[in-house]
């Protein structure tokens, strides 16, 4: 098994990469009650109860979603979140979630264009972008588990949803990710509003992925040494930078335009 290949034991998609979890008792009974979602399970820690939880075990019994006891502690975990799961957590199924390597698997059937997020930690941009980038058509946007913010309850709320249903592609970091899209032969491009190449004349293949890295730090040094080519935005009235989510929603309907 390769590093970035994210496993159980059984040789089955490691869970995260399969699930969005979820918690907080308002999230949690919200998503019970969207036919369009498919709850695996709910998880309540051992001593919580009260009227809210009595529904969400009886919206869970009306689905047939299982729902587990487990230790205050073991939910903290499993949510991610120390300070507002509520004690309840859930499991929803990400259809289109799934890890890259799965994706590149079969050259014949490959994403063409990609996004790849580097070190975006705040909830709101991942959001947007996933909802962005979604409603684009983009062919997947790789959410690494580490360094970019967990899709979880303020990334689902800022992209309206749409994270559930975004072709979200996992691997552990962005380093990885990169790595493993250049042996596929994908070039990356970085948005850099410094780059001489606008991002309206650059040439991009049928494959390509954009990296979008945090608006402090930039780009981490392990993906900017393969990037191809940087590409900007072109700048007006003393402006020198958008905004991530902005200025991936301005790359992504470029990649729509030049795809219709």
């Amino acid at each position: 098994m390769r590093a970035w290949e994210t496993r159980d034991v059984s040789g089955d998609v490691s869970p995260k990469d399969r699930f969005v979890t979820i918690y907080g008792r308002k999230p949690v009974l919200e998503a019970l009650g969207d036919l369009d979602l498919r709850v695996d399970k709910v998880i309540l820690a051992e001593d919580v109860c009260g009227p809210v939880v009595q529904e969400i075990k009886e919206a869970a019994a009306d689905r047939a979603v299982r729902v587990q006891r487990a230790s205050a502690h073991r939910v903290k975990v499993l949510a991610g979140n120390g300070r507002h799961d509520q004690g309840v957590a859930a499991d929803v199924v990400a259809r289109r979630m799934r890890p890259l390597v799965d994706a590149l698997a079969d050259p014949a059937h490959a994403p063409g264009r990609l996004l790849l997020l580097d070190g975006l930690t705040t909830p709101a941009n991942v959001g947007m972008i996933l909802r962005t980038a979604t409603a684009s058509g983009i062919d997947g946007i790789v959410v690494p588990h580490r360094g970019v913010a967990a899709i979880d309850p303020l990334v689902i709320k800022a992209s309206a949803g749409v994270a559930f249903h975004a072709p979200v592609l996992r691997t552990r970091t962005a380093a990885e990710a990169a790595e493993l899209l250049t042996e596929a032969g994908y070039p990356l491009y970085a948005l850099d509003a410094s780059a001489e190449t606008g991002l309206f004349e650059a040439d991009f293949g049928p494959r390509a992925v954009f990296v979008l890295g945090s608006e402090t730090a930039g780009l981490s040094a392990e993906v900017q040494e393969r990037i191809a080519q940087p590409i900007g935005i072109p700048m007006h009235n003393g402006i020198e930078s958008l905004n991530v989510a902005s200025a991936a929603a301005v790359l992504c309907y470029e990649i729509n335009r030049r795809t219709r």
